[in-house]
This record gives C-alpha cells, structure tokens and sequence, in this order.
C-alpha cells in the first residue's frame, strides 16, 4: 500500500499504530498515566514496561509505531526493541521540533520547547539517525503552526526536500483550533516542483471533529492520514470523571457494551470508521490498555451509532482550551 512516497504494510497492520509519548517519559497528560506507570520512573523499569507493550503490539500485528525526540527516551526504548528482537516490516516514524526539557521529571516548569529552525533539525535528524538509522521511515515536523513559521521556512523545506530524496517519507503533525488551516497548505505545498509531504497527522475524535474535511483533501491528494489522540487523551474513557461527560459517557457505554468492547474501542473504531483514516494511534501504556484500544479493529458501528456519536462533539475552541487544562501526570 502507497500513498505518495510512504509505504506501509496491509490494511489490518497499520489501521491502529502505536504512539510511544506515554511510554518513554515520566509524565503526560493522559488522564491516570501516573497510575499506569505505578509511579516507578526509572529509566530500566520504563524501558522494560514499553518492550512489553511493544512485543504485545507486535503480536497483536500492529507495525506502526510513531514516537519523537521529544517523547523522552521513546526513540531510544524503540530502537533497543528494533534491534533486540530482530522484527521484520515494523514502519517506525519519529518527529523533530521539540527539546524534551523535562529532566526524567514529572513535574517541570517546561516539558517540552518548540523550536523549528534548520539547526533544530539537523541535531535531531542526525541523533534520530543514529538510533534508527535506515529504519526511520517517516520524519516528521512535530506540531506545526502558523506562528512557528516553519512552512514558509525555505531552508527547513529545502532540507526536509533533500532527505525525501534519500527515501525517507516526509509528514507534518498538526495541533489546535486551526489545525485545517496547516493541512491544506502542507497538502498542496510543493519543494523544487513536486509535493513535499507523504503523510499528515492530526487530532481528529468524537469531540473534535474539526479537521476532518481538510483530512478527507489531504487524503484525496494521496497523503497518509494520521490520527493522534483517538482518545482525547483519555478524555473518551472510563477515567474521565469530568461530570460534564458522564452524558457522553452514557451513550458510549450504551454501544459498547452489546459489542463486548470498552468505550474506548467504540471511541477508536468512530475514527476507523472514517474512510480517509490511513492509521489512527493508541497512546497505551500497558497491555491492558493496549488490548482494550486494539478491540476497536473488529467494530463496526452502523448509522446510527455513528449518529448518537457525532452528538458529542464539542467546539474545538471548547476542545483545546480543555485539553490545555489537563495536568501532566
């Protein structure tokens, strides 16, 4: 399977991929992720609970498996896996953008800092390199803005231009209110005469739906499609005890249960359920989570599921600003 010049593996093995952000680093805004990881941030412990998920991944045929320099250790804890267990056809994509500032800390005047310039991605791109070496399949720009002005950064393009030509797909990750606005210009955005971004990766779930219309163009233009945070960062689970949600929980719950799935699954398999989906990621941190999340690939859910769904979207002004809100943990 192509789209543009990333290659992927069959339908079944790339529907859901997985997201190392909440396995290689102490905290994240994933609701009970201090839980998940039971409060044991070293380095070791960590590594060995994200083999685990990884090998569990594995066997469950996930072969995506999306990370970036900014996720703590999550390149370094994938590429010790890549090279201790010696898999065949895993797709590995990371991101550059972001400084992980952290300190192994979970609690930190700054967990992460933005900066696009051409320095930033050369240092990031050569320490990627040197731990995936040709196994990086997909580089990404991580969370672009307009106000970041890397778009229109003619030498970060150039570069970026440089290393497709060397077989290395190109994508950008979006974020925020305005996220449609990027994917239609990362769409049509052209380097020396040809399309410069294979995939695109974008918050798209039950509660922000915003994106989905420039999602449906990127995808007719032959991007990979992307979706990151399914779950609202566990806002669309049994751990959200916002009562603002416990409605929306009801009507999840009520689907889910006649298919033997958690609200999760129902949560995940609405954006499968979106044609133009290429892989949406599950941000588990454990196996249970991981099994729960991987449910999704065997629901279908017919109209009028996907109605009662649809009626708990929010406002993305509404979405971001909650989102915003959620503590690292």
């Amino acid at each position: 399977m192509k789209r543009r010049g990333f290659t992927v593996p069959g339908e079944r093995e790339t529907k859901i991929g997985l997201g190392l952000a909440a396995l290689g680093r102490p905290g994240y805004i994933n609701l009970g992720h201090d839980a998940d990881l039971g409060a044991d941030y070293r380095p070791e412990a960590m590594q060995e609970r994200a083999h685990r998920v990884l090998d569990e991944a594995w066997k469950s045929g996930v072969r995506y498996f999306d990370c970036a320099r900014s996720y703590g250790r999550s390149e370094m804890f994938l590429g010790e896996w890549l090279r201790s267990r010696s898999v065949d056809g895993a797709v590995v994509g990371s991101k550059w953008g972001y400084r992980y500032t952290a300190e192994w800390q979970v609690e930190a005047i700054a967990h992460e800092i933005k900066e696009h310039s051409l320095s930033m991605l050369e240092r990031q791109l050569d320490e990627t390199r040197t731990t995936f070496g040709d196994a990086l399949a997909l580089y990404q720009i991580h969370s672009a803005t307009q106000e970041s002005g890397v778009m229109e950064n003619a030498e970060v393009l150039s570069r970026l231009d440089a290393l497709r030509e060397t077989g290395c797909s190109i994508g950008v990750s979006v974020s925020g209110p305005k996220q449609s606005e990027l994917i239609r210009q990362a769409a049509s955005l052209e380097v020396n005469g040809r399309p410069l971004f294979d995939s695109v990766q974008a918050t798209w779930n039950l509660l922000e739906t915003s994106a989905g219309d420039a999602l449906v163009e990127a995808h007719t233009m032959g991007l990979w499609v992307i979706v990151k945070e399914g779950l609202a960062n566990g806002r669309l689970t049994t751990r959200n005890v916002d009562p603002r949600f416990e409605l929306s929980k009801a009507v999840m719950t009520e689907i889910a249960h006649p298919l033997g799935a958690g609200i999760d699954a129902v949560a995940l398999a609405a954006v499968l359920a979106q044609p133009w989906v290429g892989t949406v990621l599950s941000g588990a941190a454990g196996g249970e989570q991981l099994h729960s999340n991987l449910k999704a690939r065997e629901l279908f859910l017919g109209p009028d599921e996907l109605s009662r769904l649809r009626a708990l979207t929010e406002s993305p002004e509404t979405y971001w600003q909650r989102r915003s809100q959620l503590a690292w943990n």
